[in-house]
């Protein structure tokens, strides 16, 4: 039985996934990306300084990492390190930003996999967030359609949280939620200049000098949202980990991990990072080498050349070729498939044992589900993941906060050379994020971007291998194949954004 899940809600852009069903249980599938976007060709011949602003309209969800990453590459081609204070401000804008984008994927985009909305529907309370929520479940599942600004539909065929007492206070935080990313998003704007989209982020640091008031401000908002963190979204993502267990062994991808590093410590290019850089293929970490990711189109909608090295990237868009079914490319790591994204971020730091914050972290809730790290590559893991970063990074913001000088330079004054190139490196929150650029003439000669959807909803490589997502339905037992609420879980684990995916 052939069962399209597309087109999927509650992700970033347009995703379809074709499954083929066999006894209940997901003999194959196919993760399409359904249009074609081509930013490597609108940065051809452009001045360089347009790079790190036109990259972040890739994606208006995580537009700071690509800003960030742009800059990183652009500070290798002109030769440059940022002063202290840039890569510090660097940091605050794309942290918060992360703050902002768990809180999203938790609460609006998955959540309401596992939490019934139907619970709040006789709620005879008075508190006023509670009264709107119920209100606006009633109206739609009254239209049996979801209503602008309170997407509770659809609402699949499947078991659900049980307690309602729990199912009501997540919809309460639902809302809350709402207001702590704003929060974030305050707290990213007040050095990055604006959400989304920032100005004051440059190759060379940030354009934003950083005041008493700005520091202050930023100190605030961020502690609120780390109040949220540790006190409503740990406990409820523990409380859906409680009534799913099942979850810690569904959804593993079936190759290793891979991260790039987040939140350098100091202005080096080469600097140790909050969490780690690495490749994580049988168990054994090993550095990450740029040289050896290449991209694949067998299944691709494009004619340009398979198997080419970021930085012989091409792009010839080819709509109707015969066999391919997305537009999204297949990279991979030494002709390997790697799964990119929070648990390919924790469990590369954990094994290095880079920061000791994660570690604990790790084996605390890894201890209170029984679980071995190496479990982290489930629906469940993935979800905890996420929410460990949020807390690390949290911490980290705070503490990075007191290292800035408000007296010294934030930014370097910038002279573009004839010639350069470099690779930028970052993780967003989906993970790995790779830009390269090669200057000729002044301009910009070529440009490439290798992003994390792009790794987790890759098509088959050329040897017919399937990406991580393709890899982690493949094997999964479904109540109903043409609903699978199972296979829906899995994919919002991994909370694509297509509009990277397709940049």
């Amino acid at each position: 039985m052939k069962i399209e899940l597309g087109p999927l809600s509650r992700i970033e852009g347009h995703l379809n996934v074709k499954t083929t069903v066999t006894d209940n249980v997901v003999v194959d599938a196919q993760c399409v990306g359904e249009m074609f976007r081509g930013f490597e060709v609108i940065l051809r011949g452009r001045d360089p300084l347009d790079a790190q602003q036109i990259t972040q309209r890739i994606c208006g969800v995580c537009p700071y990492a690509h800003a960030i990453a742009s800059s990183y590459a652009q500070e290798i081609a002109y030769g440059i390190t940022a002063p202290a204070n840039g890569r510090i401000l660097h940091n605050l804008i794309q942290g918060a930003n992360h703050l902002f984008d768990y809180l999203l994927h938790f609460y609006q985009l998955s959540a309401l996999d596992f939490v019934d909305i139907t619970a709040i529907a006789n709620y005879k309370g008075s508190d006023p967030e509670l009264v709107q929520v119920r209100d606006w479940v009633k109206a739609e599942l009254a239209s049996k359609k979801a209503f602008p600004g309170a997407p509770f539909l659809p609402r699949l065929e499947g078991q659900y949280l049980k307690d309602d007492d729990l199912n009501i206070g997540a919809l309460k935080h639902y809302i809350e939620a709402m207001e702590m990313q704003k929060k974030a998003n305050r707290a990213s704007a007040i050095f990055g200049g604006k959400f989304p989209h920032a100005t004051g982020i440059f190759p060379g640091g940030c354009t934003q000098k950083p005041t008493i008031d700005h520091i202050s401000a930023y100190q605030a908002l961020i502690e609120e949202v780390r109040d949220f963190i540790q006190q409503k979204y740990i406990p409820d993502l523990l409380a859906v980990a409680h009534g799913f267990p099942d979850y810690w062994h569904i959804g593993q991808s079936r190759g290793g991990f891979m991260s790039f590093g987040l939140l350098p410590f100091t202005p080096a290019s080469d600097s140790r990072r909050l969490f780690a850089s690495g490749l994580v293929l049988d168990g054994q970490v090993q550095p990450v080498d740029f040289d050896l990711i290449t991209e694949d189109i067998k299944y691709a909608r494009y004619s340009s050349a398979s198997g080419l090295k970021v930085n012989e990237g091409e792009l010839t868009p080819a709509p109707e070729k015969n066999g391919a079914y997305t537009w999204i490319k297949a990279p991979r790591y030494n002709g390997q498939m790697v799964e990119v994204g929070p648990t390919a971020r924790i469990l590369v730091d954990y094994l290095q044992g880079n920061n000791p914050q994660v570690t604990t972290l790790v084996d605390r809730f890894a201890g209170m589900a029984g679980i071995r790290a190496e479990e982290l590559n489930s629906v469940l893991g993935r979800h905890l993941c996420r929410a460990i970063s949020a807390v690390v990074i949290a911490d980290f913001l705070l503490a990075e906060t007191e290292r800035i000088d408000p007296g010294a330079p934030a930014a370097l004054e910038l002279e573009i050379p004839a010639t350069g190139e470099g690779f930028g490196a970052t993780e967003a929150s989906r993970g790995a994020l790779l830009h390269y650029i090669r200057l000729q003439n002044h301009k910009i000669e070529k440009y490439e971007c290798v992003v994390p959807t792009t790794w987790n909803c890759s098509p088959r490589d050329d040897k017919g291998n399937p990406g991580a997502m393709e890899s982690a339905l493949i094997g999964t037992k479904v109540a109903n194949p043409a609903v699978q609420i199972e296979s829906v879980r899995i994919v919002h684990s991994f909370d694509p954004c297509l509009a990277c995916a397709v940049h």
